[in-house]
């Protein structure tokens, strides 16, 4: 499957990975996946995890979860959140990272596939909540690269943080150009 995969990333879509998973050591992490402009974003992230070689999980709605799709985005690390509003879920999310032993978690900051000026804060506070890292990835779909960021562990200083984070980001294009992040 992953030479199948391989093929597909990279000679029918002449796609590039730079950078790793760190070496695979990292067995908890937040992954943040910016721009999340298209559906196209699932089968790039899909294709990047079997070429990876690493276990990469990502909450999805609870709905999507049911007949017939239910079982497909169980097979492929997905994790039913119930978004009801008046829920503490940044507790329950880390709580993940406690009851087990390996998750990295992908998700997207934007929490939209449309043009937001800035992300949600929830991932951040997860990763603070369970001590764990976040790692940055880039679809870049202009230059047609993704690309993996080195562990970064949050600080006590939001501000900093994001601003580091926001900067990784600068010029990287989406599926939907006009919907990319563009760190400002």
């Amino acid at each position: 499957m992953r030479r199948f995969s391989s093929f597909i990333f990279h000679k029918i879509l002449g796609w590039e990975i730079v950078g790793d998973f760190s070496s695979k050591t990292v067995k908890k992490c937040i992954i943040i996946v910016v721009p999340h402009t298209s559906w196209h974003d699932f089968y790039i992230g899909l294709l990047i995890r079997q070429l990876s070689s690493v276990k990469i999980s990502f909450l999805a709605k609870k709905e999507l979860f049911k007949w017939p799709l239910g079982w497909y985005f169980t097979k492929v690390g997905g994790i039913s959140l119930d978004r009801t509003s008046g829920q503490n879920k940044v507790e329950a999310i880390a709580e993940f990272f406690a009851k087990r032993k390996e998750l990295r978690l992908a998700l997207a900051p934007e929490g939209t596939r449309k043009k937001v000026k800035e992300w949600k804060t929830g991932f951040y506070h997860i990763a603070k909540t369970a001590e764990i890292p976040i790692i940055m990835v880039a679809f870049d779909f202009g230059k047609k690269q993704t690309v993996i960021s080195k562990p970064f562990y949050p600080t006590n200083d939001i501000k900093k943080d994001f601003k580091h984070m926001y900067n990784f980001f600068i010029g990287v294009k989406g599926k939907i150009p006009e919907y990319s992040f563009d760190g400002s």
